[in-house]
Formats: C-alpha cells, sequence, structure tokens
C-alpha cells in the first residue's frame, strides 16, 4: 500500500504542472501574495482538506440532504468573487476579517481567510483524471469509501499541494518586491482573482485542457497507469472479475474455471422477474446461466439479441436462462421507465437487472458493451466472451454444460467482418478530437459552428447553432451535422422530440421522426458504402452517438 501511496501523491503533482491546474494558478498567486508568511501555507492546507473531504463525501452529503449535485461547487464561486472583492474593496475586505479572526490568533484572521479561501478552491478545482482520480471518484460513487481510499486521495491532494505551495510561496517572494507600499497593487490582484474565478464559472478549465493537449500524458503511463498501480488499483476498487481457469476437477473438463460467479450487486430494480423480485447466483443453482452485461442503445449489443432469443427459447426448458445486467452508457438509460419499454420493445423476455451504480460491472471487472460470462449450475464461471461474435461457441458451451449433445442449428452471425467506422460520440466528454473537423467545439454552452470544406474518413463536423455538454450534442438554430463514414449500416442516438431530415453525398435519404430517446436507424445498404453523410436536426434535438454495422 505504500508504494500505492507513493503513485497517488506523484500522480497529484503530475496533475498540478497540467494544464487542468491553470484556471486555480491566478487565485493561489493572489490569495498568497497579501498577508503574511504563512498565508501560503493555510491556503494550501485549506485546498488539501476540502479537497479530500468532499471527493470522497460530497455526493453521499448532498444526496442524503436532498440538495443539487452542484450546491457546493456554487458556494465555493460565490466566496471567491467575495475574497476578490475584499481586495478591491477595502472595506468589505475589513468586515470579513472580524469573523475570521477568531479562525486564527494572529490579528486580521490571515490564517482562518487564508484557510477559508484554500478550502473554496478545493471545491472548484478540477484535476486531469487519471486512474488514481478514476478509481477514487469510483469507489466514492458507490459509497466504498476505506481507509486505503481516504489515504489515496489524501496523498493525491498534497502532491499537487506540494507543488501549488511552492507556486504561492515563490509569487509571494517576487510580489514582495514588486507592490513597495503603491495602493494600486492589492485592487489589482482583486481583479486577477475575479477574472480567475469568472474562468471557472464558464468551465474554461476545460477549455484549456483542450487547446493545450494533454502534455502528461507520458508522465502518466510511467506512474499510475504502470502494470503495479494498474494491479493494486483494481484491489482497491475489490471488484471480483475472471481469476486465471483453475485446474480443480469439473464436468465439461474441455471448459476452463474461472471461478464462482460473483453476486449481483447493488441492483437498483428488476425487470422480467415474478412480481420483478431480485434474482442470485445462489437462487440460479440447478441451472446454467448466461450473465449478458448490455445497454439498450448500443447496437453491437442490439446485434447480440437474435442469438440470446434464440438459445433462451431453445434451451429454457432444459435449465438454460439468462440474466440481463443493463448497465448504462449515456444519462438517460437510467431511467426504469425507458429500460421498461427497450426491454418491452426489442423482446427481451429473460430477467434484466438495472445496474445503475455499475456495482455488478465492477465485482465482474467488465470492460465492455457486450459481455457474455457462462455459468454453470453449481455457480462458477465457466466461459466468458465480450463483443460481439463467437456464437457458434458460446452456444456449442451451453448445450456441453447442459449435456445436450447432437448438432444445433444457430442463428445467422450478422456481425460485421469487414473494417467499418468505431462508434462515434459526439458529447464533449468522449469526442475523439482527432476525428472532429470544424469551428473550435465550446463546452457547456451554444455557439455557432461552421462545417468543415472536407471531412475526412471516419470523422465528423458540426454546422449551426449546437450546445455541446456532457455526453450530449443539443440542436439549435440551423444545426447541421456531417459524417463521413464506411460502413453497411449507419445508426445514431438520439432524444428529445422532432425531426432529422438526412442527405447521402448530397441526395435526399429520408427523416427521422424523433419521440424518444434512443437507436434510430439512418442508412442501410447490402455492401458496404463509403459516403458523406449529412443530418439536418429541428431544434430541441438531442444527438449522443453514432454506430455502424
Amino acid at each position: 500500500m505504500a508504494l500505492l501511496l507513493l503513485v497517488g501523491f506523484v500522480a497529484g503533482v503530475i496533475t498540478a504542472v497540467s494544464p487542468c491546474v491553470l484556471p486555480v494558478l491566478p487565485i493561489v498567486l493572489a490569495g498568497g501574495a497579501v498577508g503574511g508568511r504563512r498565508r501560503p501555507y493555510a491556503i494550501i492546507a485549506g485546498l488539501v482538506a476540502s479537497f479530500t473531504v468532499f471527493t470522497l463525501t460530497a455526493t453521499a452529503l448532498l444526496s442524503a440532504l436532498g440538495l443539487p449535485q452542484d450546491l457546493l461547487r456554487n458556494i465555493a464561486i460565490v466566496l471567491l468573487f467575495v475574497a476578490a472583492a475584499s481586495l478591491i474593496v477595502p472595506r468589505i475586505g475589513m468586515l470579513i476579517e472580524v469573523p475570521l479572526s477568531r479562525l486564527s490568533r494572529r490579528r486580521g484572521g490571515e490564517l482562518g481567510g487564508g484557510f477559508l479561501l484554500g478550502a473554496s478552491l478545493g471545491l472548484v478545482f478540477v484535476p486531469c483524471a487519471g486512474p488514481v482520480l478514476a478509481t477514487v471518484s469510483v469507489l466514492a460513487a458507490q459509497h466504498r469509501i476505506g481507509v486505503g481510499t481516504v489515504f489515496l486521495t489524501l496523498f493525491y491532494a498534497l502532491g499537487a499541494g506540494m507543488v501549488l505551495l511552492l507556486v504561492a510561496i515563490g509569487g509571494q517572494r517576487v510580489t514582495r518586491r514588486l507592490r513597495a507600499g503603491t495602493r494600486w497593487f492589492r485592487p489589482a490582484l482583486g481583479l486577477v482573482m475575479a477574472a480567475a474565478a469568472t474562468a471557472v464559472v464558464f468551465n474554461l478549465d476545460q477549455t484549456l485542457q483542450t487547446d493545450l493537449g494533454s502534455y502528461t500524458s507520458a508522465l502518466q503511463r510511467r506512474t499510475e497507469q504502470s502494470a503495479y498501480a494498474t494491479r493494486h488499483l483494481a484491489q482497491l476498487h475489490g471488484g471480483g472479475g475472471l481469476s486465471k481457469p483453475g485446474s480443480s476437477k469439473q464436468p465439461n473438463a474441455g471448459l476452463r474455471d474461472y471461478g464462482t460467479a460473483p453476486d449481483f450487486r447493488e441492483i437498483s430494480d428488476w425487470l422480467n422477474t415474478p412480481r420483478d423480485r431480485p434474482l442470485s447466483i445462489s437462487r440460479l443453482r440447478g441451472k446454467v446461466v448466461l450473465v449478458d452485461f448490455w445497454t439498450y442503445s448500443c447496437i453491437n449489443c442490439l446485434r447480440t439479441l437474435p442469438h440470446l432469443r434464440a438459445w433462451y427459447a431453445a434451451y429454457r426448458r432444459d435449465g438454460f436462462t439468462i440474466v440481463g445486467v443493463h448497465t448504462p452508457e449515456f444519462a438517460f438509460e437510467h431511467v426504469l421507465s425507458n429500460v421498461r419499454d427497450a426491454v418491452h420493445r426489442l423482446g427481451v423476455d429473460w430477467p434484466v437487472a438495472l445496474d445503475n451504480n455499475y456495482s455488478t460491472w465492477t465485482a465482474y471487472s467488465n470492460q465492455y458493451w457486450p459481455a457474455d460470462y457462462l455459468v454453470d449450475k453449481t455457480g462458477r464461471i465457466r466461459g466468458a466472451h465480450f463483443g460481439e461474435g463467437g456464437y457458434a461457441k458460446t452456444e456449442a458451451e451451453i448445450r456441453s454444460l447442459l449435456g445436450i449433445t447432437g448438432a444445433s442449428a444457430p442463428a445467422v452471425d450478422k456481425t460485421p467482418i469487414e473494417a467499418t467506422t468505431p462508434e462515434t460520440y459526439l458529447g464533449p466528454d468522449r469526442l475523439d478530437a482527432e476525428l472532429y473537423a470544424g469551428s473550435p467545439v465550446v463546452k457547456g454552452k451554444a455557439a455557432e459552428y461552421k462545417l468543415a470544406a472536407a471531412v475526412q474518413p471516419d470523422s465528423i463536423s458540426y454546422g449551426g447553432r449546437w450546445t455541446l455538454s456532457g455526453q450530449m450534442a443539443l440542436a439549435g438554430a440551423g444545426a447541421r451535422l456531417e459524417l463521413h463514414f464506411h460502413a453497411r449500416d449507419v445508426y445514431v442516438v438520439l432524444g428529445g422530440r422532432g425531426r432529422v431530415t438526412t442527405l447521402l453525398n448530397g441526395s435526399p435519404l429520408g427523416a427521422i421522426s424523433v419521440n424518444s430517446d434512443r437507436l434510430y436507424a439512418v442508412f442501410h445498404s447490402s455492401e458496404p458504402r463509403d459516403a458523406l453523410l449529412e443530418l439536418r436536426f429541428s431544434p430541441g434535438i438531442e444527438a449522443f452517438s453514432f454506430t455502424f454495422g
């Protein structure tokens, strides 16, 4: 564990020299430049304390109180503006220092004010998320906070804080030589702090990270993405996952034995079970179970459904069942009614578990949609397959575990065998910068976009007015999108209500009537096509991703 804490500390240091730290640097410099020698230490102590505490507890705390998840961040931003105002207007500064003096033995509340400023920074500081911070975030979201998680978060914060402390001390020494008692110095620092706080409001940290690129990637690969860190972070997760095949004597010796199957964990709802009651691996003993991880807007998952239906119909009476673990990829896939409608529309008759917190996903250490784990009658995993294809092998394994002999008649395998355009995400959180052409992406607010003069293969471009945020692109006035694809079939995940007009190589193709959040078919061909697809959106439609077949 000690070495993993060192990895966490170094990951924090790398974060503090990455583009993500730029928006808070002016505040650290301005805040440390006023006051005595100990003020920078108070600021960084506040930052480390608040970042550690609220990274681990904010979600659970706000949920328990029924408060918005962004409340603490908004309060922190207000405090940053108040601190800036206290430097610009001396009268405000004096009024604030009176109550803060109780937090410190020093006159004027210097340390108390510094700590409060740092605590505010800890709530708005958004580091570039690597494996260490990702592990901490997942564990916090799942309320699985142990001693190891607390110390890893603390060491990560200390690594970042150490660099920022050096910046604050260095800045303080430089500014002491510059100010020389001038009256404009404090107001100037206040304006700098206010400008930085404004940048935080408009998420300019994300814009800066995009524009400057990830120049710390090589450092991350050598530290928190190393084999040691990956292995020990996985242990901290506590996920079961597939173990190495064992050598214990089992029936069907031709199949591997990966150990006991993890149970279904923290399932929010069940569908297609008697009275929607929960199932468990132990209750399913005596049956052969296919645990299928899927999500209803994933075209790769949808293409597996004919095979799952065929197996469920053919072998259900022989003691075979399927449990579909629905682990959402997009926000709308968390909604029970949406999943229920999709299950009915897609003809999914087997039990479905809603894994909204990724708890069962984590227990299996899963990383794929779709993914299938084959569990024998004793509750042990005897086979696994990730992605599409391999249906004949999976069916042969099912028949072997059921003790069925003879030839089977598998469903036609429609998995694409030729190269196609990869799945393409449209929201800025997952938009591949290398496959995007056109106007610079503006995150979180409406902006006008101009289509690129030429869209390269497998690339996209926006035109008209769009609001790009999170995993979604929201169409505004004159919204258009061009996609250069290579595939037989094109699908798009859309939400809201409205109409999408489609053109292929400039010729009208058809129109899509959007009335719910789901996957829509855009184009079909018996042979692979390399073409330019244009979509014209009515305002208010939400676009999430393209998939191809």
